[in-house]
């Protein structure tokens, strides 16, 4: 299948790339650049089945293609907080244009949604029929309420239209190509440790999160696309394994082998205290779990922060 992934240089994007180029697909790699770099796909570029355009997916696209994944959106909040009106408009006229192009194409659709849209939830773990918990117009809402906006839009083309949709929920996810100033949790771990940093835990460090390694992400966001009976699915993938911030912490610095200090710093304003992704529907609709163990997913990370260099990043 000649397939488009939207947001195709970015961390995740490009890992699915790569696998569905492994699968047999032809793929047309979409990214404005914004928060995607080009080092995460060089070294697809000689493939003759896969093609990179860069543009802005707000923009009206003519491509022929059989399936589109929506990836497309800064989605660390030091990346959406620096570009909250790209991020809004990504997940709203990006998804339109990338929309009506399915429409147009008869083709396969997956959004690429966040575990975001539940906010700082009131259910744990959290399950694809909570509604969530979110603050519309904090420093999150560019991100969050754009993917629930998103996520409307879908349904909307799927009932009004009968389009082949789906929509996954992406929750914390890890691994090599991640950029080393994201702000997130393992890439700040990771970086501040092979600087021989303080590593910088917000709140107590009692606050939990679930990390999935990448490669168990996109072997669950293609099933999302290509398994049977998934037109109108919403899904969550994740990894139910939860930790706290402080023991994440506390892990890193053992595998990167330093001594190095916490240093505790206030909690950022709506800041999930709680995040644990039900994954039941995942394993009962797409014979999918996690599995690569927590440890080997960080040992393989710190190995590609050493050898990209990205501690001096």
């Amino acid at each position: 299948m000649k397939l488009l992934v939207a947001g195709g240089a970015g961390f995740v994007g490009s890992h699915l790339c790569e696998r569905l180029l492994d699968a047999g697909h032809q793929v047309v790699c979409v990214d404005s650049m914004i928060t995607g770099d080009r080092r995460n796909v060089a070294h697809l570029l000689g493939r003759e089945a896969f093609e990179l355009l860069v543009q802005d997916i707000t923009q009206p696209l003519d491509v022929a293609v059989e399936g589109i994944f929506h990836l497309a959106s800064p989605a660390s909040p030091v990346a959406y907080q620096h570009h909250p009106e790209e991020t809004a408009l990504a997940n709203a006229l990006g998804s339109r244009e990338l929309l009506r192009l399915a429409r147009q194409r008869q083709a396969r659709y997956l959004f690429a949604s966040t575990s975001e849209v539940y906010g700082d939830p009131e259910e744990h773990p959290q399950r694809e029929t909570y509604w969530g918990h979110v603050n519309p117009v904090g420093p999150r809402a560019c991100y969050d309420e754009s993917k629930r906006f998103g996520e409307a839009l879908t349904m909307v083309y799927l009932t009004q239209y009968g389009l082949d949709a789906r929509i996954i929920r992406i929750f914390n996810t890890y691994g090599p190509r991640s950029d080393p100033n994201d702000g997130r949790l393992v890439p700040n771990f990771v970086t501040q440790a092979l600087r021989g940093e303080p590593l910088t835990v917000y709140g107590d460090g009692s606050q939990t999160r679930s990390l999935c390694y990448v490669e168990d992400l996109v072997r669950g966001i293609e099933l999302a696309m290509f398994a049977p009976d998934t037109t109108g699915l919403v899904v969550n993938l994740g990894n139910p394994e939860e930790h706290t911030v402080l023991e994440y912490a506390e892990l890193i610095r053992e595998l990167v082998g330093t001594s190095v200090e916490i240093a505790f710093r206030p909690l950022p304003a709506d800041d999930p205290t709680r995040r644990r992704p039900d994954i039941t529907r995942a394993r009962e609709m797409l014979g999918w779990q996690p599995r690569v163990p927590l440890r080997e997913g960080l040992e393989r990370t710190i190995a590609w922060f050493r050898e990209a260099g990205a501690a001096g990043a």
